[in-house]
């Protein structure tokens, strides 16, 4: 008998009217404290999305939970194993919008969004010649890992992208173009910033990155890198075959690394990639002031 993971992650999202969103998050705030779940829940009028870590016995009861509210009958989740917990802590957060963009039009991604591709369909794209690939996640997830071919998008939150695709997609508009991000979710909403803004043959990775190097046919080919995510983890291989290259550059040195750690020093907590050599001279640190800085502070204490 294979023995079952003690702990596992799941990614999960969904785009649906809350009618009472306020009343919603709070319940299940208690509700997933009770259960001992812990990770980060976004809740919003228009929908759900979280990431939650916990025993696989929690993780089971969570998603059958959430499965039997009729909101949430068809959400799909994204289960990674893990050795433990992958958050501290437990937040559920109501929020005016699931992924912050304040765009001018209202886009609801239930009634506008791109075409939607399985991992095997995308896997198939990519390989065109008459496709322009844009990754719908901030410029320092990208410089961890992309696809192939991908458009860096010179962005540091998504907010930024509706201006970032006037100034610098115009030349594209005529081209097919693929996006993909972490879960799919910002696809969501970024493909529906294109069609806005005059695109008209925009697509999406369904599931997002995470589910395409999940998929047992395509394994990840193409991706090449490692996945950012937003938990303790910081990042999850993608591409499980011998095609896999280190895409990542050290903070200090240049030299090819995945590894991403946050400065040592708490004042600072700088996300930086890191080579093993670097990682072991620096001792952690993004910079010398920071270690210079945390070994004034620990002088004083």
């Amino acid at each position: 008998m294979i023995n079952q993971p003690q702990y596992r992650v799941l990614l999960y999202y969904k785009y649906v009217n809350i009618p009472d969103a306020e009343a919603f998050a709070n319940e299940h705030r208690a509700y997933c404290h009770a259960l001992g779940l812990k990770g980060r829940i976004l809740v919003a009028e228009e929908g759900i999305n979280g990431t939650v870590s916990g025993t696989y016995e929690q993780t089971e009861q969570y998603m059958r939970d959430l499965k039997d509210n009729p909101l949430f009958s068809d959400i799909v989740f994204k289960i990674d194993e893990s050795d433990g917990h992958a958050f501290k802590k437990m937040f559920v957060r109501l929020k005016p919008e699931l992924v912050t963009l304040r765009y001018e039009k209202p886009l609801d991604p239930n009634v506008i969004s791109g075409k939607r591709l399985s991992p095997k369909e995308f896997h198939e794209y990519l390989q065109r010649d008459d496709v322009v690939i844009l990754d719908g996640r901030n410029d320092y997830e990208w410089d961890l890992g992309h696809f192939r071919g991908a458009i860096r998008p010179s962005v540091e939150s998504f907010k930024e992208f509706p201006e970032w695709v006037r100034k610098n997609m115009g030349e594209h508009k005529n081209k097919k173009v693929l996006t993909y991000c972490t879960g799919g979710i910002r696809c969501e909403k970024l493909t529906g910033v294109l069609m806005s803004e005059g695109f008209e043959d925009v697509y999406q990775l369904e599931g997002g990155i995470v589910s395409y190097g999940k998929d047992e046919e395509v394994k990840g080919r193409l991706f090449d890198g490692k996945c950012y995510v937003f938990d303790e983890r910081i990042s999850v291989p993608i591409n499980h075959t011998d095609e896999d290259v280190v895409v990542g550059r050290c903070h200090h040195c240049g030299e090819p690394a995945d590894t991403y750690i946050n400065c040592a020093d708490d004042t600072c907590h700088l996300q930086h990639i890191v080579c093993p050599n670097c990682l072991e001279s620096k001792h952690g640190y993004c910079s010398s002031e920071c270690e210079e800085h945390d070994r004034e502070l620990a002088a004083s204490r």
